[in-house]
């Protein structure tokens, strides 16, 4: 599939963002392996490939969870207890910001503002936005996404 992306894009110019893009969506990130075939297959150096790949925040080269959360830390927010909101997604998901849990279920970032200063503190979940947040609402939260995740594997576990 990948090879195909590649042979409909060559040649065309400015064909590395649109590729990139595309085997984003097939493999959610963009592993070394890829980035290495896109370079082969356009027969540019993988250099080039990697320093377009990181240039641009919409690219990703870790893994990301089915539930991206992201947490602003802009100034409205962390004035009103981001960080610790930040610090209770990591001690409950046992993960980093940037880092995605074992299970593939979660994600966490962080960012500097997403326009929502009003409702701060703000997370949002694959852009579900969750305003006047504080730590003790994580929990909850993630039970919710978790117990959507256990009804989606025993509704498909019913239909095989």
């Amino acid at each position: 599939m990948l090879q195909e992306i590649i042979l409909k894009h060559k040649g065309t110019p400015g064909a590395l963002i649109p590729i990139l893009h595309e085997a984003q969506n097939i493999y959610g990130y963009l592993p070394q392996e890829v980035l290495h075939e896109i370079a082969k297959g356009l027969g540019m150096p993988e250099a080039e490939v990697y320093g377009v790949a990181t240039f641009y925040s919409q690219f990703s080269l870790e893994k990301k969870g089915k539930y991206r959360i992201n947490v602003c830390l802009g100034t409205a927010c962390y004035v009103k207890g981001a960080q610790d909101i930040l610090d209770k997604f990591k001690l409950r998901l046992m993960i980093d910001v940037g880092e995605c849990t074992d299970d593939g279920l979660f994600s966490l970032e962080a960012c500097r503002c997403i326009g929502a200063c009003g409702l701060a503190p703000v997370v949002t979940i694959n852009g579900e936005v969750y305003g006047r947040m504080t730590a003790d609402m994580v929990d909850g939260i993630l039970d919710k996404y978790e117990a959507m995740e256990q009804a989606e594997r025993a509704e498909g576990g019913e239909l095989q």
